[in-house]
């Protein structure tokens, strides 16, 4: 019985929640958050060009829904939060929500100030395609923003149209430049590196770093619904650092942050840094702490994973907090020690990134 088991957690003091931990000792503290399965970009990895079946608004979660679960969450002992789409910006009421800062009344969009106020929460940073970021920045930054991750995978406003299928890339650029000057140290650029596409651009990001406080994260393409995703089109880790070595010998390994999913460096007397997300060629599974809410409220364990579990239902059904940490602790204690491999995950049935929350 959920109460019981909570009293016996309390009388015995465990040192992190049960109901986040899974059955290899993994503690999860990082929780991402889609708002909105909605998007202004159509990024060929993303979805497919024609876009995807939206879910009705009244199946996705509401603000309220939404802090229940943060609120939740935090209590357990998340202290990160990053709010993701679709593009999260563009849910329409962010620019008032957002300057109306640290209040807890119900508001009909998340602000990152409503979840700054939870106790226990450290971070709360937003994964955007960065079109609507500079004209909102300085909002959320009021607001209480703390972290910024943009994605931009081309410096060549051609390419940009290319792969998004849009017009925007100065709007992007411009959005980093103001991130930079509000503060934000660093600001983290998220470059899906495709074969034939991009991977000859690699140098030219790295260049970026040298007079710019930016971490560019360069990230091996992924198969989800709807990318059409083929090894061939897969660059891995360890030829992007062979061809960033070639040109920057000096290329330095920095030591790696506990649970950090990215494997990072920098060259010497450069302000900013690289790093590689290695989901396919070396997988993090060991030492992952993230859990995922979709925007029509289901809790996904992994990234790669096809279970569900509907929190949604159970909070419109009127579940007990004691009720909703059992559903999640049982799903978390459901969590594999791994995903299923390149190949696997490319056969399996799994929504397009952009209904996941990336």
């Amino acid at each position: 019985e959920p109460s019981r088991r909570r009293q016996f957690l309390r009388e015995h003091a465990a040192p992190f929640s049960a109901f986040l931990t899974d059955s290899f000792g993994r503690r999860h503290i990082y929780l991402r958050i889609s708002l909105t399965e909605k998007c202004n970009l159509r990024c060929q990895y993303c979805m497919p060009e024609e876009g995807v079946p939206l879910t009705p608004k009244a199946d996705l979660l509401t603000t309220e829904e939404i802090l229940t679960l943060a609120r939740l969450f935090v209590k357990e002992g998340v202290d990160k939060i990053r709010l993701t789409g679709g593009e999260p910006l563009i849910r329409p009421d962010v620019v008032n929500i957002v300057a109306r800062t640290s209040s807890l009344i119900p508001l009909p969009v998340v602000s990152p100030a409503q979840l700054r106020q939870l106790e226990g929460l450290r971070t709360i940073g937003i994964t955007t395609n960065g079109i609507n970021l500079a004209r909102l920045l300085p909002q959320l930054q009021k607001a209480g923003l703390s972290a910024i991750n943009i994605s931009l995978d081309t410096l060549v406003p051609a390419k940009f149209e290319f792969i998004v299928r849009r017009k925007g890339f100065h709007k992007v650029m411009e959005g980093i430049h103001k991130a930079i000057e509000l503060g934000y140290s660093p600001v983290k650029v998220n470059c899906v590196v495709m074969r034939g596409l991009n991977e000859d651009e690699l140098l030219d990001f790295v260049a970026l770093t040298k007079g710019l406080p930016l971490d560019v994260r360069f990230i091996e393409y992924m198969p989800f619904d709807g990318n059409k995703w083929n090894f061939k089109k897969m660059v891995s880790y360890k030829e992007m650092l062979d061809t960033l070595r070639q040109r920057w010998p000096e290329l330095e390994k920095l030591p790696e942050e506990e649970s950090s999913t990215a494997k990072a460096f920098k060259i010497p007397g450069f302000q900013g840094q690289v790093s590689f997300i290695t989901s396919m060629s070396e997988h993090f599974c060991g030492t992952c702490n993230r859990l995922r809410i979709t925007a029509d409220g289901n809790l996904k364990v992994c990234l790669f994973g096809n279970s569900e579990v509907s929190l949604r239902d159970h909070l419109r059904a009127g579940a007990s907090e004691e009720e909703l940490l059992s559903i999640i602790g049982a799903a978390v204690g459901r969590k594999k020690r791994q995903h299923a491999g390149m190949f696997n995950i490319s056969q399996m049935k799994n929504r397009p990134m952009i209904l996941i929350g990336g």
